[in-house]
């Protein structure tokens, strides 16, 4: 994907975990954050904390959707998947992609990633890797206060 790209259509999941959510939807008042991430994935689980402080602090204009993105036939455990969501207090709508729709809607090919979407539904950012989640809450800032030019 490409900044200012559409937030990609895509079908049901594998299944939802915490409930599904409608702040996929194109419009809206929300900001959305697609993050991708896999249980077997180290750098997934060191980011996940900082991950939920973001969602908290800006769980009334941004909508967190996390996608679980199988690396390997371990990683299609769902128990295990359920485990690591309550182990990481990941409270948000989680997208189980075990067939790879929403990674191929996305291109997407790495985990731990990051695409923040605006409120029209037009990527504003993409981030891949675990570290420096710090430039990630500048980019929601951002978004959020409408700083970042509009194409």
């Amino acid at each position: 994907m490409k900044i200012g790209d559409p937030l990609p259509e895509w079908g049901a999941p594998t299944l939802w975990i915490n409930g599904e959510t409608k702040g996929m939807e194109k419009g809206g008042n929300k900001v959305t954050l697609i993050h991708f991430w896999s249980i077997s994935c180290y750098f997934c689980k060191r980011a996940m904390s900082e991950l939920n402080q973001y969602r908290d602090f800006y769980q009334e204009n941004l909508t967190v959707i996390s996608v679980h993105f199988p690396r390997s036939e371990h990683d299609l455990n769902i128990e295990l998947v359920k485990k690591t969501v309550e182990e990481y207090k990941m409270t948000q709508s989680i997208y189980v992609d075990h067939e790879f729709q929403l990674a191929k809607a996305f291109s997407n090919e790495y985990v731990p990633s990051y695409y923040l979407f605006d409120q029209a539904g037009k990527l504003r950012y993409y981030q891949a890797g675990g570290i420096n989640l710090k430039m990630l809450d500048t980019r929601i800032s951002r978004v959020l206060n409408g700083q970042l030019d509009r194409t």
